[in-house]
């Protein structure tokens, strides 16, 4: 027997992602001890800030050619909250990815789920491999609404009349949608989150194409813009060399 459960919530229906930037230890100097140590041994900490402009040129040089390495010895951990479907498409991602995902088994899940907003591109155009999506009309948007929230409201309900029976958690989570919010911690550095970018992001610097759904895009987009604070050279050079990871 579980725990009662408590008062039913009322669903609640999001067409965004939060994105929190939890802790970190990232900054550019990270990059430069780390590749000069090949050449300077244990004077490498001497040389951050001699010549910023020679800092710049080596970090490029790094990206540029695909030394890899320095960029891995920092970390950042982000606190990320978004559709199950989301994280089952983030967690594909795994050299340099460490995640904690809150359990269905152990506390109630709440009913937060996803709903497209008016900017969602809703139709699909082309053959798979070479498509686009489009603006969907206004009725399709009113339809996609509607039968997701009466969805997500009959499957919360069901949920939550197993719970009240005794039935675990772990059991009834099963009737729960992928469109339900899941949240998470996700640790990585630099080199893994820039090759995360390279293929969940759409960008006009991109030397590579990609064709990412949507939703965790909007996920990348937002780390994206905290790890540009952090090292505003590497991100600079990671643009510059068409955002492919080295």
């Amino acid at each position: 027997m579980t725990d009662s459960p408590t008062e039913t919530a009322k669903p609640g229906f999001l067409s965004d992602v939060t994105v929190e930037l939890v802790k970190h230890s990232a900054a550019d100097s990270d990059v430069l001890w780390a590749a000069r140590v090949s050449t300077a041994g244990e004077q490498s900490l001497e040389e951050l800030t001699k010549d910023p402009e020679r800092s710049k040129g080596l970090i490029n040089y790094l990206m540029r050619d695909r030394h890899g390495s320095p960029f891995e010895h920092n970390s950042m951990t982000f606190f990320i909250s978004a559709p199950i479907f989301v994280f089952r498409e983030f967690m594909r991602h795994r050299v340099g990815w460490s995640y904690n995902e809150e359990s269905g088994r152990y506390r109630e899940l709440q009913p937060v789920f996803y709903v497209p907003g008016q900017d969602r591109k809703l139709v699909q155009e082309g053959r798979p491999g070479k498509y686009v999506f489009v603006d969907g009309t206004p009725e399709q948007h009113e339809l996609t609404s509607r039968v997701m929230e009466d969805s997500y409201r009959q499957a919360y309900e069901a949920y939550q009349e197993m719970l009240a029976a005794g039935v675990a958690r772990e059991v009834a989570r099963a009737v729960l949608p992928v469109g339900l919010f899941s949240s998470m911690y996700a640790t990585c550095n630099a080199r893994s989150l820039m090759h995360f970018l390279g293929l969940r992001t759409q960008h006009e610097q991109a030397a590579v194409p990609s064709f990412p759904q949507r939703e965790i895009e909007m996920v990348g987009e937002k780390m994206e813009a905290e790890w540009a604070k952090l090292m505003p050279l590497t991100y600079a050079a990671f643009n510059k060399n068409g955002r492919v990871a080295p």
